[in-house]
Order: structure tokens, then sequence, then C-alpha cells
């Protein structure tokens, strides 16, 4: 029984995988933020292209 107790507080102890589930974090929060920097950029630049293409039809108007 005590090896069992002692084996549990091992494993409880354990950080080794801590790491990788760190880095796994670290790569979802980069991943959203680039998701939502790029759709705003998309945005942004669709308003720009509209303005340009609504110019252009004016002026060959």
């Amino acid at each position: 029984m005590r090896a069992l107790i002692q084996s549990a507080l091992h494993f409880l102890r354990d950080e080794e995988g801590a790491t990788a589930v760190e880095y796994g974090l670290i790569i979802a929060l980069v991943g959203a933020a680039i998701t939502v920097a790029v759709s705003n950029l998309g945005s942004g630049l669709t308003l720009v292209f509209t303005n340009i293409a609504n110019k252009i039809t004016l002026a060959a108007a």
C-alpha cells in the first residue's frame, strides 16, 4: 500500500509533460492572435479596394 501511495505522489509531482502543454497553449494563443490580425487586415483591405474601385468608376463616367 505504501508503494502505491509513493507512486501516486511521484506521479502528481512529475512535471515532465507540463512543458508540452505550455507550448501547446502558447501556439494556440499565437494562432488566435494571427487569425484576429488577418481578419481585421482583410476587412480593411476590402474597404480600401472598394473605395478605389468606386473612384475609378466615377472618374470613367
